[in-house]
């Protein structure tokens, strides 16, 4: 397996981990202090989350097969991060403010390393 093809692998199985705990906790949370209505939402978008955990769990077993699903997997997770920004551009950061930006920070770099890696993947696989 290629260096390159490796970091894609670590790097999905992170998300993968990230999704499929975050996913159950907020399923069992659920969002507590608010309305049955953004509860009912909250507890679907933790199912939505858990099921990209087994995706991306998935396409990092699967590394070697995988092309298109990685950049899909990495804009999808930029693009989470992308609504994280705007959420705290409109409304601030929420306190614990180091537990948000901990979410924030991998959910823009996380997708950029694993775009790059797969490139290089892409390219060295061409040749």
């Amino acid at each position: 397996m290629l260096v390159s093809q490796r970091v894609v692998q670590v790097c999905l199985f992170l998300l993968s981990a990230i999704a499929l705990l975050g996913g159950t906790l907020q399923m069992v949370l659920g969002q507590p202090t608010t309305t049955a209505r953004l509860d009912n939402v909250h507890r679907f978008m933790a199912g939505i989350y858990f099921g990209c955990g087994l995706i991306c769990f998935w396409a990092a077993l699967t590394v070697r097969q995988q092309d298109t699903l990685v950049f899909l997997i990495a804009f999808s997770v930029f693009l989470a991060g992308c609504g994280r920004l705007i959420s705290i551009r409109k409304m601030g950061i929420p306190e614990p403010r180091a537990v948000w930006l901990g979410y924030l920070v991998p959910e823009l770099l996380l997708p950029l390393v694993i775009a790059a890696a797969q490139l290089i993947t892409n390219r060295a696989v061409a040749s």
